[in-house]
């Protein structure tokens, strides 16, 4: 007998997949996620366009095939990401998942970009919960805490309320996110509030292994690996215009493509079967915003590579990513955004 997680629902799920994905223990929230899980930016513009109908199809179809963890933001298309998520989780039993969205980025404006206040926190989980239609999340995490005025701001001003949202049954857990991992490190470290969760975006990746050399620093923490892609870096198609990664990652990573596509294979595939290989992670979130790409991560976690995809992978990571220097683009963000506050 398979042992379900605890969201399976006999008349709902597709019983031979939830028997196929893999699961794991979220830290120590005693909750167990599936090891692939749906990221939603997509499902705003902010990579592009999306169709409500698309979504709603990936969305059921993700949750049948056992993904029982969702991540979104109101960052993501300034609230589309969750008012899209919404409409997609409608008629959906409210047990088939775990769902996860986020406090602090709002607003295109660098002058309205953050907001870690008390009073902008708690006004954000109320607007989250009404776009979503949803009673309570399962984890309510801070955005991008790099973007804070100071770590010790989160601890004394932001935190405490996301501690009231647990107390008051509107979240479950309390999560934080951002692109430095040594900043997560130290806000867990130091923080009077318990911290269940942390999400690290593209420091696990196939030149960058951030994450994953920093792992015994979150003990007893729930590990999402998020855009795994390196934002569109590591795809065949490429990142968008504002991606803000340095010449030398995106050399490389175009060296890496043009290879790709000399041999009819997707960069996109190395990248994920690279991070699934991973056991240490609990779950690993991508954006998916089509029946197409959940389809395709799913043969790529379930089936890994053939051999000459296993070759193509081998010479892109022995002659272009062994030797490159600069692994990450950390500090560019925020001096982009101090600059343009400056204006």
């Amino acid at each position: 007998m398979c042992d379900f997680p605890e969201t399976y629902i006999c008349d709902f799920h597709d019983e031979n997949a939830v028997k196929r994905m893999a699961y794991s223990p979220l830290g120590k929230t005693g909750i167990n996620v599936s090891k692939l899980s749906l990221g939603t930016g997509g499902f705003s513009q902010l990579y592009g366009g999306f169709d409500l109908e698309e979504c709603k199809k990936t969305v059921r179809g993700a949750l049948k095939s056992g993904i029982n963890y969702i991540d979104t933001a109101p960052w993501y298309g300034q609230g589309t990401s969750e008012e899209t998520l919404g409409k997609c989780l409608d008629g959906i039993p409210r047990k088939a998942y775990y769902i996860a969205t986020k406090i602090g980025r709002y607003e295109l404006d660098p002058k309205l970009m953050f907001d870690f206040s008390p009073e902008k926190t708690r006004g954000s989980l109320e607007l989250s919960l009404k776009r979503l239609g949803l009673d309570y999340v399962d984890i309510i995490q801070v955005h991008d805490i790099e973007f804070a005025p100071s770590l010790e701001y989160l601890i004394d001003n932001t935190l405490p309320v996301l501690e009231e949202f647990v107390k008051q049954g509107k979240a479950r857990f309390i999560g934080i996110t951002g692109y430095p991992v040594i900043e997560l490190a130290k806000l867990f470290e130091k923080s009077r509030v318990k911290i269940d969760s942390v999400l690290s975006y593209s420091r696990m990746s196939l030149f960058d292994d951030s994450l994953e050399n920093a792992l015994e620093m979150f003990e007893g923490v729930g590990i999402v690996n998020a855009a795994y892609l390196a934002m569109g870096l590591l795809t065949n198609g490429g990142p968008q215009p504002w991606h803000p990664a340095g010449s030398a990652i995106k050399d490389a990573c175009l060296k890496a493509r043009n290879y790709c596509k000399e041999n009819d294979v997707e960069l996109a595939k190395l990248a994920m079967h690279y991070v699934y290989s991973k056991k240490s992670i609990h779950t690993h979130l991508v954006g998916m915003n089509t029946v197409d790409l959940l389809k395709s991560n799913l043969d790529t976690f379930y089936n890994g590579l053939n051999g000459k995809e296993k070759k193509v992978l081998e010479h892109i990571m022995q002659n272009i990513f062994l030797d490159l220097k600069e692994k990450h683009w950390e500090g560019v963000e925020i001096k982009k955004y101090i600059g343009q506050l400056q204006m």
